[in-house]
């Protein structure tokens, strides 16, 4: 912990270049829509910022937004709505002027649409919002389901230098059946950390993300904190996602010429302890994550990039290298890290179209890998990303699409040392199957007028699980890849016990507000168990009020 400060130091003391600072915006896959939406519908990238890694500075939005002021696709009254709506949650770099609010409360709240509270001067900027997420629900054959979240969020700059940003949450609730034994499982709630016990199947926890970030220098921008990143253009991601929950690092993120180079280190949760079920106090073991991004975009429609990552159950000051190949690092101290290596892509085929994927590959052997001397090899750990996104379908405004197909073959993200699996406080860093599994999604999106929007989500998952806790057929990620597991070839998708789900969900939602939604959502998800002969089908219907909070999905 101690290092990140010092590194935080060094840099700050360093800075040179004077630019209005910011928080980042929240990861919200419908927020984040909006603005794939339009970089695709403008059909060239922006200069402003790469959207390969997420999430996305307030004032490089807005001066991603300034391009769309006057384009003529910019015809649907949900799209003025929309760009209008970007506009105002980040209106401090839009406009000298706070926009007014219709309505106030009282003569210091809600003055502007986005804010509850709002103090800026020529030194000091602070914004400050109440959080809350009210859900309840009914599933099939079990009790009432339901969610309480209630925190605050701010978020601001001092002397237009140094951004900062904290989020608070507590939150009470019961989850659906599917995401409670995902939970049991794991010994971790997905997305969040330390978490006590709420009634008979309840969890009760406390959520923090706080960070601070600054421009070193004209092309070089860094943030420190505790927080959760993601990286490519899909709903999953096999690189780098938002499953598990917020963790330290430092990011340092350099932008020059048609080149956005991303450095991230982070310390991460190795295990956790625990006592009849639960996590209890104590000192959780700790592992460091390395990762560099490197983005380039070639021409105006099409972008590509390469990564690198590396998970250490120790600290090496061989990793804090920002430009060095890790996989070097590691032959020539002769460690056993876990380094992972690939790339993402993007291509805007046309204005309303693109295509993107992405490959990671954890272990190479060339002969098994194109399957010379072997088929089915343990060694061949590698996962593969393909998706679709096609915008104002059949000439329909506000009628989007995205088509993304996922797989991972067994023992990709495990490791055969303590402390090294690719997860953190017992959670996936990427998708929730882990490895060893094919996935299927399709999205649709339809927005016919400003404030009402709905949603179709429609998946289809085949994995292999372990038949028992000894076994080890390459799903779970924080198994070890030697123990129990199979034979060196003849390891295929979807060995060990093979599960099937189906699950579709609709959901329709209202902005009452800004940023105050009312939403109603019916969910369907049928299980096919391993030697059962019919789907376990379970429903799930709810309604929720959310306050400037990302919706929780459910899709797994």
């Amino acid at each position: 912990m101690r290092l990140f400060f010092v590194l935080g130091l060094v840099i700050l003391t360093g800075m040179v270049h004077v630019r209005a600072q910011s928080a980042y915006i929240p990861y919200n896959r419908d927020y984040y829509h909006l603005i794939d939406r339009y970089e695709i519908l403008n059909g060239s990238f922006s200069g402003t910022f790469h959207t390969g890694t997420k999430p996305y500075r307030r004032d490089q939005l807005a001066d991603f937004l300034k391009n769309f002021e006057e384009n003529l696709f910019m015809e649907s009254r949900s799209d003025l709505f929309n760009l209008r709506y970007l506009r105002q949650d980040s209106w401090e770099f839009h406009e000298e002027e706070a926009p007014v609010a219709k309505k106030s409360l009282g003569k210091n709240f809600y003055k502007t649409p986005s804010d509850f509270f709002y103090y800026r001067d020529s030194v000091f900027d602070v914004h400050v919002n109440p959080v809350i997420y009210f859900q309840g629900g009914v599933e099939t054959g079990r009790d009432w389901r339901f969610r309480n979240t209630r925190g605050v969020e701010v978020r601001g700059s001092i002397d237009r230098k140094v951004g900062f940003y904290t989020f608070l949450t507590s939150t009470d609730l019961v989850y659906p059946g599917w995401v409670r034994e995902y939970a049991v499982y794991n010994g971790a709630v997905p997305g969040e950390g330390f978490w006590k016990r709420y009634g008979n199947e309840g969890y009760s926890y406390f959520s923090a993300m706080a960070y601070v970030d600054f421009q070193a220098t004209r092309h070089i921008h860094v943030q420190m904190g505790q927080d959760r990143n993601f990286i490519g253009e899909g709903y999953r991601s096999l690189i780098l996602s938002d499953f598990s929950n917020p963790y330290m690092f430092l990011k340092v993120n350099t932008k020059v010429w048609k080149l956005d180079f991303t450095n991230l280190w982070a310390q991460m949760n190795a295990d956790i302890i625990y006592e009849r079920g639960f996590p209890t106090d104590g000192r959780y073991p700790q592992k460091w994550f390395s990762l560099h991004r490197l983005g380039m975009n070639l021409g105006k429609r099409l972008n590509i990039g390469l990564f690198e990552s590396v998970m250490a159950n120790r600290l090496d000051w061989n990793y804090l290298n920002p430009l060095i190949f890790y996989r070097w690092v590691e032959h020539q101290l002769g460690t056993p890290d876990k380094v992972m290596m690939g790339a993402d892509l993007k291509w805007n085929l046309a204005r309303n179209m693109q295509v993107y994927g992405q490959f990671v590959l954890d272990e190479f052997v060339f002969d098994e890998f194109f399957r010379i001397t072997g088929r089915g090899s343990r060694r061949n750990k590698h996962g593969v990303q393909l998706g679709y996104k096609y915008i104002n379908v059949a000439g329909i405004n506000n009628l989007d699409w995205q088509l993304e197909y996922n797989q991972v073959r067994p023992f990709t993200y495990q490791e055969k040392f303590e402390y090294q699996s690719f997860s953190n406080y017992r959670t996936p860093l990427t998708h929730p199957l882990g490895a060893n599994f094919r996935e299927a999604v399709t999205i649709i999106r339809y927005q016919p007028i400003p404030r009402l929007s709905f949603q179709g989500t429609f998946m289809y998952q085949y994995f292999g699980t372990d038949p028992s806790q000894e076994d080890n057929y390459g799903g779970d990620v924080l198994k070890n890849r030697l123990d129990n597991s199979t034979a060196l070839f003849g390891n295929y998708i979807g060995q060990g016990d093979k599960n099937h789900v189906a699950m579709g969900s609709v959901r329709s939602s209202y902005m009452l507000k800004h940023n105050l939604f009312l939403e109603f959502s019916q969910a369907i998800r049928a299980l096919k168990r391993p030697a059962e002969d019919g789907m376990e089908t379970t429903g799930f219907g709810q309604v929720s009020l959310r306050l400037n909070m990302a919706r929780f999905d459910h899709h797994f």
